[in-house]
């Protein structure tokens, strides 16, 4: 069999958990002769070896055994002679027994009685090569048929060079299956709640329901919370250079793994084995300027008699691009409408109604040098003064700049250093002594905006408007800090210095005469530094408008503010008055003590014997936001923070089976119970799953799988402490009471406090996934599998909507005022004196629901030519739905539809094409991204005959070439965005940069070149 059906073997593996090998050192192996399989199912558990074949194809084939072998290898190289069968290493480390081609018409060789073997045999004409044990997300149960019910995908470490990958987001965002919106390095959102991490969503089910690991192992949090909400793992700090494969199921897995592998699960394999030292550099540049990064990395190794190890050091280094650098959005000109093109207001001065007072162009002009020289008088239509004579608002005028929009960072400045080492130490009696150790330093720097300012009231109240006793009316300052006041660009960067630490150690080997064992230790730990650019709320009020000096009848405080001030620039000691740096020490750790056993022939059956595995877990999750007390009170300008610090315990008890029924079929079952105890809280959880495997014939796998799955509470859902943030409703009360006719009318802006909920129940899930694998042609296969996943009990916040339509219900008498639903809501809503509304408390709760299905199709081709080796690779997704349901009783939602507010694709779909020769290889990689709503659609406004709803499907293509001097020496050329491509245009898109931040950029092409050299051991 060839190599690509032995790398979709691989990719092929079963259910869901990391299937941990065991190496052992006994002095001499026997193995009676008889059937192979079993010889090989006994060679594995006498020498904690995992060895990866296909039972079918070794129906009828014998073996003559092995007596005195010393070595695994030698044992293996005697069991498979004359057998029509040879072991061989793949590139991911597998030690695949497969089809001899070579002798695949020779006869296998017939039943023998047992006799003795050489200790020392003579070598064949293919001999084995050494190897290590092989881990697969799949089972805990040490398995030789690697296919399983549940499809996986295996991304390799040459398919991430082959394809251009320079990073692990990069390796992700390319997977079809990755169908959710993240943030981008762009993301306000993520500036503000989770500077410098990036995350990975499978089936769009949100980052906190994807489970990431780690060499099977769970890590740290990123220690804030996605969009001040979530917890989830930060995957930008794993080490590309280090890793072995990354290995992806898609689906439900608790019954495995526990909370959170709701919507699958990312296991990153890090290097285990190497021979010789390998050194890697790449550096690489943006063709249209701006983003340079410098990569290096070396791995290595030793072997000292039963002690040895991999060990491996990687330094990244990425230079801001900024906005500025790129012409599709380094100004509001680039905008797609008139009214979005009109420059950004530096300096405002509004009335009470919102209409602009002109500070005139002689003031503009004085301030022309701003915004290095962008400032000017500038206007928007419909903002100015009411003119009788053409019965509309003419213009409004202010000071203001096309440039400063383009201030951010497209990318974070980022240095980085990784360090790694697995370690390993073999006792005379079969067990062994093993650690994994990670430790990460990393600072990233990014540009969100400029500093702002108007005026806020003690209690936090933005609404800026003040009495101004100077000019006798009621107006509203606003203005941004420019470069040339803060003192450059670099002063408002967002600085984050992130720590991260894992140790994994403990045990493994043998017992009894079937049984293996590990137990382990792992903790992981994630801190960091983080400092945001503020502007003191009070100093700035102080310093333009001075202090009070009393408050009128409204209740708006009155100033004796000169506009002069306002329109004044200031000089490096003026800002330095007002301005500050936020700094929080946030921090997460996970510790997990775990015992399996596991036996490959527990009792047998028809088709061979049954494997369990068996799992007992103790574990500790704990996450501390330590904010910067000032921002927790209103002190800085628009901003009033929550803190929230928490910690859980929880203990698990699993089970797995797989049982070959006959032959041709398998069953696998699997089971756990979790329980988390947090705070006087118990929550517990029963999982399950179970999987068929029936192969009718040789080449035709057909599969399925089901399972339900949870994720407990997260910790900031359940410990966030009390927060404001601003958003706005409809005050249906005093709508319906003036009987008027459009509620719309009555929206008003809203104070919204939120806290954690230590009540939150767990969200739950089940899913079943239902396909075939098949192959056709020798080196040709084809897989097709279906999903459906169920998600109940999702925590959402509670709805502004729904509580101001329970107030309204209960104040008009329509609902029993001293119901629990008229005392909560009352109790949730603050009015003004006058009253309008002012504020509203919410806290998360479990109510919502969300499904998803569709189809997941691959396909892989290899063959030979006169000119080369040929390999085509394909994967398509498409989602035939997802729904939302936030409240029971709610409309289900269809986040394809037009207007849904969701941005999702229907389809994504990657193929690569590679070709090898001699010394030579090259690979062109291409992404298609289906149908996305456009702007309009995604904000729910759009109307027949307006652009879109969609934007077209869009495409990237990446080429590497490699060409390898000698055994030792490789140079590599990548080239990702191929042919440049910007962000579609979108004319409905008026908010900057002017496209989909979530799935686009405007880095463009960029080139990279790496030199590989490797030091000793085997050739490259």
């Amino acid at each position: 069999m060839r190599r690509p059906l032995r790398m979709l073997l691989l990719s092929l593996a079963c259910s869901t958990a990391l299937a941990q090998a065991q190496v052992s050192s006994s002095s001499t192996i026997d193995v009676p002769a008889g059937d192979l399989a079993t010889a090989l199912n006994t060679l594995a558990r006498q020498s904690g070896t995992q060895l990866v074949y296909r039972a079918d194809q070794l129906k009828g084939v014998h073996t003559a055994g092995v007596h005195g072998a010393t070595s695994t290898e030698q044992a293996l190289e005697s069991l498979l002679r004359g057998s029509g069968f040879s072991a061989t290493r793949d590139a991911s480390g597998a030690v695949l027994i497969e089809r001899d081609q070579a002798a695949a018409e020779r006869p296998a060789a017939p039943a023998a009685q047992p006799k003795s073997t050489p200790a020392n045999p003579p070598p064949d004409d293919k001999p084995v090569t050494k190897f290590e044990t092989l881990q697969v997300t799949g089972s805990r149960i040490p398995r030789a048929q690697i296919e399983g019910p549940a499809p996986i995908t295996v991304i390799t470490a040459e398919e991430i060079k082959a394809n251009g990958f320079t990073t692990v987001p990069d390796v992700l965002r390319a997977m079809t299956q990755n169908g959710g919106e993240t943030q981008s390095q762009q993301s306000a959102s993520g500036a503000d709640f989770s500077p410098g991490a990036q995350q990975v969503d499978l089936r769009g089910l949100g980052p906190n329901h994807t489970l990431v690991l780690v060499n099977g192992r769970r890590i740290a949090d990123f220690p804030m919370p996605f969009k001040g909400r979530s917890n989830f793992t930060d995957i930008s700090n794993i080490p590309i250079g280090m890793i072995d494969r990354i290995e992806v199921l898609t689906g439900s897995a608790s019954a495995i793994y526990g909370s959170d592998a709701i919507s699958g699960v990312v296991n990153f394999i890090l290097k285990k084995r190497i021979d010789g030292t390998v050194l890697d550099v790449r550096a690489g540049t943006t063709t249209e300027g701006g983003g340079s990064s410098f990569d290096a990395s070396i791995v290595s190794g030793f072997e000292h008699g039963d002690f040895s190890g991999v060990y491996s050091l990687e330094f990244t280094s990425q230079n801001p691009l900024w906005a500025y650098d790129r012409d599709i959005q380094d100004s509001t000109l680039d905008a797609p409408t008139a009214s979005s093109r009109a420059a950004r207001r530096a300096y405002l001065r509004t009335d009470d109604t919102d209409t602009y007072l002109d500070p005139g162009a002689a003031t503009c002009a004085a301030l022309a040098g701003q915004n290095r020289g962008s400032t000017y008088h500038a206007s928007r239509p419909g903002w100015g003064p009411y003119d009788p004579d053409l019965d509309d608002y003419g213009p409004g005028y202010y000071c203001g700049s096309d440039k400063s929009i383009g201030y951010g960072t497209i990318l974070s400045k980022r240095r980085g250093i990784n360090g790694y080492a697995s370690l390993s130490y073999a006792f005379g009696n079969g067990s062994e002594w093993f650690a994994d150790l990670q430790a990460g330093h990393h600072t990233v720097d990014i540009f969100r905006d400029v500093t702002s300012w108007s005026y806020m009231a003690p209690d936090g109240n933005e609404e800026g408007y003040f009495n101004n006793q100077a000019t006798g009316g009621i107006e509203y300052w606003q203005r941004q800090f420019s470069p040339e006041e803060m003192g450059g660009l670099n002063r408002g960067m967002i600085e984050t210095t992130q720590r991260t630490f894992g140790i994994t150690t403990g045990f493994k080997g043998t017992f009894g005469e079937s049984w293996n064992y590990e137990a382990s230790l792992s903790h992981s730990r994630y801190d960091a530094t983080i400092s945001w650019p503020q502007i003191v709320a009070a100093r700035a009020n102080a310093l333009f408008l001075g202090e009070p000096v009393g408050e009128d009848d409204d209740g708006l405080p009155i100033f004796d503010a000169d506009p002069t001030r306002l329109y004044t620039p200031l000089t490096r000691a003026e800002y330095d008055s007002i301005a500050a740096r936020t700094v929080y020490h946030p921090e997460s750790e996970t510790s997990t003590a775990a015992f399996t056993a596991s036996t490959i022939d527990l009792f047998a059956l028809p088709g061979g014997d049954a494997g369990f595995s068996g799992t007992l877990e103790v574990g500790r999750q704990a996450y501390d936001l330590n904010p910067d007390p000032l921002a927790t009170e209103y002190y800085y300008y628009s901003w009033r923070d929550s803190d929230g610090h928490g910690s859980r315990n929880r203990w698990a008890g699993a089970g797995e089976l797989r049982m070959p029924v006959v032959d041709t079929l398998n069953l696998s079952l699997a089971g756990r119970y979790d329980q988390y105890r947090y705070s006087g809280h118990e929550i517990g959880k029963a999982t399950w799953s179970t999987g068929l495997e029936w192969r009718p014939i040789d080449s035709l796998l057909v599969r399925g799988s089901y399972g339900t799955a949870f994720r407990a509470p997260d910790l900031h859902y359940v410990y966030a402490g009390v927060g404001n943030d601003e958003t706005s409703g409809i005050d249906y009360y005093n709508c319906l009471n003036d009987q008027a006719d459009d509620c719309e009318e009555y929206s008003e802006g809203l104070i919204r406090t939120r806290a954690g909920n230590r009540k939150l129940d767990p969200e739950t899930s089940k899913s079943w996934t239902a396909g075939f694998v098949w192959s056709p042609l020798d080196g040709l296969d084809l897989s097709l599998d279906w999903f459906d996943i169920d998600m109940r009990n999702q925590v959402q916040d509670m709805s502004v909507d729904s509580i101001l339509r329970d107030e309204a219900s209960c104040r008009l008498g329509d609902l029993d005022i001293n119901s629990p639903t008229c005392v909560d809501a009352l109790a949730r809503i603050t009015r003004s004196s006058n009253g309008s509304l002012y504020g509203i408390y919410v806290n998360p709760i479990n109510v919502a629901r969300e499904t998803t299905s569709g189809a997941d199709l691959s396909a892989r081709y290899r063959f030979d030519t006169s000119v080369g080796r040929f390999t085509l690779s394909a994967n398509h997704t498409w989602v035939k739905r997802h729904d939302f349901q936030q409240y029971k009783g709610d409309r289900v939602e269809d986040e394809f539809e037009v207007n849904s507010g969701f941005d999702i694709p229907r389809t994504k779909t990657s193929a690569s094409v590679t070709w090898e020769k001699d010394a030579w290889s090259a690979t062109l990689h291409g992404e298609r991204l289906g149908r996305l709503p456009n702007g309009w659609s995604y904000d729910q406004v759009w109307e027949d005959g307006d652009p879109g709803p969609t934007i077209a499907p869009t495409y990237r293509f990446n080429a590497s070439a490699q060409y390898t001097f000698g055994d030792h020496a490789r140079l590599s050329l990548a080239v990702t965005n191929l042919f440049n491509k910007m962000p579609p245009h979108d004319p409905t898109y008026t908010a900057y940069p002017y496209y989909d931040i979530s799935w686009f950029d405007a880095v463009g092409r960029t080139v990279y070149v790496q030199y590989t050299h490797k030091f000793g051991g085997s050739p490259l």
